[in-house]
């Protein structure tokens, strides 16, 4: 996960990165010159993405969706866990008030995180970030074990990893109450495939607490 090779800094990638937003303002204004007054007038996203953080995977670029159609909230490996109060904090505000429709916890094949959470290696800090991943091995290494190719054990586990974070989600307050009041959101759980840009559904899409066990079900009625 970690590169150690020595990089020289480039000093021209901040007035690059500068030069591209130029350009980028300038289509915009092209094809629609009061694009910036309108997302200036608030944000109407109808859909919440809890992304991985490789730069690989931009939500609205993957999707081709505008500017404003989805909030993002991106980590390593998409983690979906109940002490992380910048997601849940991103969740409640997606779903309380920017009341969106859906939420999309999106993997992909390839994830440094998942592979080095498939080693002994010690990493310093990331060791607590990836101790969640090595439970989803844990959860699943009856499975897991059946797996004799390195690769096809990482693309399964990077599976495994998006549908434990939609579960996760289905056992947040914040979720069952939405559930409770309207109806909404609907979780779903994606994996892009970096070899070929395709999105595909993991098939865990929850409307309500029926796939999740019990003991993780919150009363509302009163």
């Amino acid at each position: 996960m970690m590169n150690n090779e020595k990089k020289e800094p480039r000093p021209d990638i901040a007035e690059l990165l500068l030069e591209g937003n130029k350009r980028w303002v300038s289509e915009q204004l092209a094809a629609d010159p009061d694009y910036f007054h309108k997302l200036a007038e608030g944000q109407y996203p109808h859909s919440l993405w809890i992304g991985c953080a490789d730069s690989r995977v931009p939500a609205n670029v993957i999707t081709g969706t505008r500017s404003g159609d989805i909030f993002v909230h991106r980590n390593i490996a998409n983690v979906v866990v109940h002490d992380d109060l910048n997601m849940l904090s991103v969740l409640q505000f997606a779903v309380e008030v920017l009341q969106v429709e859906q939420v999309i916890v999106c993997g992909h094949y390839g994830c440094g995180g998942v592979k080095a959470a498939l080693t002994h290696q010690n990493l310093g800090l990331i060791n607590k970030w990836l101790r969640y991943i090595k439970d989803v091995y844990r959860l699943h290494s009856r499975e897991l074990a059946a797996y004799s190719d390195k690769g096809l054990l990482e693309r399964r586990m990077v599976e495994l990893n998006i549908i434990e974070s939609v579960r996760g989600l289905a056992k947040t307050s914040i979720v069952q109450q939405a559930w409770a009041r309207k109806g909404a959101p609907i979780l779903h759980g994606w994996v892009y495939d970096l070899d070929d840009g395709i999105l595909r559904d993991l098939g865990v899409t929850m409307s309500d607490t029926s796939r999740i066990e019990d003991i993780y079900r919150y009363n509302f009625e009163t």
